[in-house]
């Protein structure tokens, strides 16, 4: 997407509530579809937006991602399969556009069931 459009899209929202990747969503996902390569980015802004965040079966978090905003959903590509996957801010807790990986993440990630 154009940055300009981007832009006008951002001012079109503003004063809206963010919508912020889920962490959660994206690790019982992956836990359950097994993928060996998992990104997260905007719709329609993958490609200022968007990273790897799995990669070889464990969470990546070399990749710049930035997952938030009032006008673009966050996604997760599995292995070619594409999910909208995110909550409201209100309900993201201490999660931003910047968060990688958190704990109750990695939890989900990690745990036997």
């Amino acid at each position: 997407m154009k940055t300009s459009l981007a832009f006008l899209r951002g001012q079109a929202n503003r004063g809206k509530e963010m919508m912020v990747f889920d962490w959660i969503k994206a690790a019982q996902i992956i836990k359950a579809y097994k993928p060996k390569e998992a990104s997260a980015g905007l719709e329609d802004d993958w490609e200022y937006t968007g990273g790897r965040i799995f990669v070889d079966g464990k969470p990546y978090t070399d990749d710049y991602t930035y997952l938030a905003s009032t006008w673009a959903t966050p996604q997760l590509l599995a292995d070619g399969k594409l999910f909208d996957c995110y909550v409201m801010e209100s309900e993201a807790s201490d999660w931003d556009a910047y968060t990688q990986w958190p704990r109750v993440a990695l939890d989900i990630l990690y745990s036997k069931r």
